[in-house]
């Protein structure tokens, strides 16, 4: 994996959040604090980390689950592909091992991990997005896909 973040080649596209495949489970009082935080806000400031080729979440379950329980139709999201090294998995509870091919069958059957199983790092800075919440819940049209770097102000949203 290269020393220097990349980012230029990613993109974040505002998807449908039905087509999204959670690989985990969540905690329930984090998921409560996140629509709180949503409605205060009035915005979701960072987009989740997806597998391109199978929708699975790899980072941001709890945003997806808050964001559905708030009503929302759509969701930023980074598509990467998880098969190349620009990410990496690991555990954040001690004692086990997860790998791609866990966070992958998991999402896909639907048989969901622990909360907090798998840590991805990516060798790149995800970028704030700054996503209005009445764009998440369908109330305008926006552009769906946006590269990273541009600012949901430079988009006109």
């Amino acid at each position: 994996m290269e020393d220097e973040k990349r980012t230029s080649e990613f993109v974040v596209k505002l998807v449908p959040i039905r087509v999204l495949r959670s690989h985990e489970r969540v905690i329930e009082e984090h998921v409560e604090e996140l629509m709180r935080q949503l409605l205060r806000d009035g915005r979701l400031f960072y987009p989740v980390l997806v597998d391109e080729a199978t929708m699975v979440v790899l980072d941001g379950h709890h945003r997806v689950e808050a964001l559905k329980r708030l009503g929302a139709r759509y969701i930023p999201a980074l598509l990467v592909d998880y098969s190349s090294d620009v990410v990496r998995v690991d555990s954040w509870r001690d004692g086990w091992r997860v790998c791609k091919e866990d966070v992958i069958r998991a999402g896909i059957k639907g048989k969901l991990l622990p909360p907090k199983t798998s840590r991805h790092i990516v060798c790149f800075d995800i970028p704030r997005v700054d996503t209005p919440l009445h764009v998440l819940l369908g109330d305008e049209h926006v552009p769906k896909t946006r590269k990273v770097g541009e600012s949901a102000q430079e988009q006109g949203t």
